[in-house]
């Protein structure tokens, strides 16, 4: 943020602590921090009420309850062009069908002081894009690298264009194991590489691309990574992002140790579990850049905007080969948060112990929203005041028994502990204190009772 922009969220920073204590909404940190990012720039923020329309001058529309299909429709239709809608408790799939017909900004993890996934997005990027034209004082520093067979042309017209707008580049060849075709353990060790020579923010543009303009808007953005998902739900590594945070280096860091582990596997897919992993660990705050930044050659010259623009056809010839992984996390990826597989929140206790319990949450496809959030902070909460003697909980938010089976099946493998709970139950104090005492290592401990 800027100093005027800081200036203005410190002095909105009591009134959100008002509006969003009197209508219990948890937050942590990097998501207060967004939320007057976007009312210093677009205005006052509020939570809305169902059935209502947006008053005029609210810019930031904070939704807690999930629409119906109709009511998605009205609020959509009712939504103006400058205004920004925020969903504080975005882990919730209830909200996916209002998510489908906005475009996704942004999703920031969760972390022990705020254990919701913070979702918002607005109609379009307009109002919060950089003017056209405009010139940004922010660091930036452009980096790419390619296979040394490729020759040094390969990137001749990117070099081209950085040198045209003045901006800071590295672009390298190196060796590769494949020949003219690079893993994505290279790409991130090059990466990691800039990472430490560099103390700009990065941007990493895949290197027989070419720019229609300064690509200003991720940095002017203030995120820790920003990166494109192809079809809104694929991501791509051909334009990525990193700050300059702990969260964006974690996010680095782990998708090197994944692709070094997995060679064989596309790097989206990768990337995709590094950002699922670390996202559960830190309140990683994550930037979906729009199309423009993913442009494929034939939108040049057409009505559309384009600022990367990459050498590739329209279709997916250039993505993920595994449709099986696509089945498993299409749904979830499209409405940018954590799907049934994966594990929404990961807690360190301050147990000296490498045991871990995982919480499997059923039954929340059919759950009260503010209910869901209610559970969801105090396993949380439980956890925090007494872990058991364990050292990491993981949370995984379960809408599907396929989903429950797979959640099962990977805390098992890990030689975790597993409790399976419904978001009406109560917990009791000591629930992990009991689990932990109990002997029985390979059983999945279900909380009993019925619906009131």
């Amino acid at each position: 943020m800027t100093s005027a922009d800081t200036a203005q969220a410190d002095g909105l920073q009591t009134n959100f602590d008002q509006l969003l204590s009197a209508n219990g909404i948890r937050v942590n940190a990097a998501q207060r921090r967004r939320l007057a990012w976007l009312s210093a720039r677009l205005g006052r923020a509020a939570v809305h009420q169902p059935g209502s329309v947006p008053a005029r001058d609210h810019g930031v529309v904070i939704l807690v309850e999930p629409p119906s299909g109709p009511a998605a429709e009205m609020l959509y239709r009712s939504l103006r062009a400058d205004c920004a809608v925020v969903i504080p408790f975005g882990e919730n799939p209830a909200f996916d069908f209002l998510k489908s017909k906005l475009t996704d900004f942004g999703t920031i993890g969760p972390s022990s002081d705020g254990p919701h996934e913070m979702w918002w997005g607005g109609l379009n990027w307009r109002p919060i894009a950089p003017e056209e034209g405009s010139r940004s004082d922010a660091s930036l520093r452009v980096v790419s690298c390619y296979p040394r067979a490729l020759g040094d042309d390969h990137a001749g017209t990117l070099r081209e264009k950085l040198a045209e707008f003045q901006i800071a580049y590295d672009i390298v060849p190196i060796d590769t194991a494949d020949g003219e075709q690079m893993r994505a353990s290279e790409k991130s060790a090059f990466m990691l590489r800039m990472w430490e020579e560099h103390r700009e923010p990065l941007l990493f543009i895949e290197a027989d691309a070419t720019l229609s303009e300064p690509p200003l808007l991720p940095s002017y953005l203030d995120c820790d990574v920003a990166l494109h998902k192809w079809n809104r739900w694929e991501m791509s590594a051909r334009t990525l992002y990193f700050g300059r945070s702990p969260a964006a280096e974690a996010l680095l860091r782990n998708w090197h140790h994944i692709a070094t582990a997995y060679p064989a596997v596309w790097e989206g897919y990768l990337l995709d579990q590094a950002w699922s992993l670390t996202s559960s660990q830190m309140a990683l705050d994550t930037a979906w850049l729009p199309r423009s930044y993913h442009a494929p050659a034939e939108d040049v010259g057409t009505p559309r905007h384009t600022t990367v623009v990459h050498n590739l056809p329209t279709d997916n010839s250039d993505h993920g080969p595994d449709a099986e992984f696509g089945v498993a996390i299409r749904p979830a990826r499209r409405a940018c948060r954590s799907g049934g597989r994966d594990a929404m929140i990961v807690i360190n206790s301050q147990a000296a112990s490498n045991a871990a319990i995982t919480v499997i949450m059923r039954d929340i496809a059919t759950s009260d929203a503010r209910e869901m959030a209610a559970s969801i902070e105090a396993v949380t909460g439980a956890f925090a005041a007494d872990c058991g003697g364990f050292g990491r909980l993981e949370l995984a938010l379960c809408p599907w028994q396929d989903d429950i089976r797979a959640a099962k099946s990977a805390a098992k493998s890990a030689n975790n502990r597993i409790i399976e709970i419904a978001p009406w139950q109560t917990l009791p104090a000591d629930l992990f204190r009991t689990v932990g005492q109990s002997r029985d290592a390979g059983s999945v401990v279900v909380m009993a009772g019925q619906r009131g």
